[in-house]
């Protein structure tokens, strides 16, 4: 039976990691494929929805001729308007990415690529986030072509995917972040996600009007424990396979509840 995939990133519909992933899914399933991206770069900017100004639909020509639908929006709004405008039913998976840049820790709630991914499970897709860890910082915000190479990790993604088309899906999402130098041999690691991926940096610059502005940016987290997503992408060079769920409610609500309960 032909599967419906949604495939959405956050990039840009233009970004070359999606149409690798795209070519890759395509040659080795049986399905449609269709792909609904923004018409620009939409990092880190979460699970964003626009809900104060309209948007549009415009269907693109792709590197390779095929059609896209271009959406000026973010990824989830991408979501949104390719289940109920494009396809018009919730597709069988939704596929996120591949995005420029590892999304690793618990600051993945800022990232458009698992936005999309966790739109698309609200919607009850089987949904999937994938990532390509760069360590070349001048192209984590590039628009459009990139020189990075996503034919490995669009195969390496295809590998995971593949493992999960005949079993219950186990989680909401699933969080997939691919190493730069991997291979279709780099062990799979089954990993939770760490505390931090990024240690916050704000760097102060003077227009010139003499006015200061800011620029946001972060130093890579090395130091996270065995077991964490990124301790094996960034030091055992493994790809992580995170699973990740929408219920967001503390694990310890029992003893929330014993404690506070009656102070209410």
């Amino acid at each position: 039976m032909t599967m419906e995939i949604l495939l959405v990133n956050d990039d840009g519909i233009y970004s070359n990691g999606l149409l690798a992933l795209k070519n890759v899914i395509t040659e080795e399933f049986d399905a449609n494929v269709t792909v609904v991206a923004p018409t620009n770069q939409q990092s880190g900017i979460g699970r964003a929805i626009s809900l104060f100004e309209p948007l549009r639909i415009t269907k693109t020509k792709l590197a390779d001729c095929s059609e896209g639908y271009a959406v000026s929006g973010t990824p989830t709004d991408c979501v949104v308007l390719g289940v109920h405008q494009v396809l018009k039913k919730v597709p069988d998976y939704i596929i996120s990415g591949i995005n420029i840049g590892e999304n690793l820790g618990t600051e993945i709630t800022t990232s458009g690529t698992l936005g999309a991914a966790f739109e698309g499970a609200h919607h009850g897709a089987k949904s999937f986030a994938c990532s390509l860890q760069v360590t070349a910082d001048h192209l984590k915000f590039k628009e459009g072509e990139s020189p990075i190479e996503f034919m490995t990790a669009a195969r390496i993604v295809k590998n995971v995917f593949k493992k999960f088309l005949d079993d219950e899906f186990p989680c909401d999402v699933i969080n997939i972040n691919v190493p730069d130098n991997a291979t279709e041999n780099t062990p799979v690691e089954i990993t939770k996600l760490a505390k931090r991926m990024y240690s916050m940096h704000v760097e102060e610059r003077i227009d010139p009007r003499s006015r200061s502005y800011y620029w946001l940016d972060g130093y890579p987290v090395m130091d996270e424990e065995d077991g964490t997503d990124v301790y094996a992408v960034r030091n055992k060079r493994n790809v992580s396979v995170t699973p990740l769920t929408l219920d967001n409610t503390a694990k310890n609500i029992d003893k929330f509840k014993e404690k506070y309960g009656k102070k209410f």
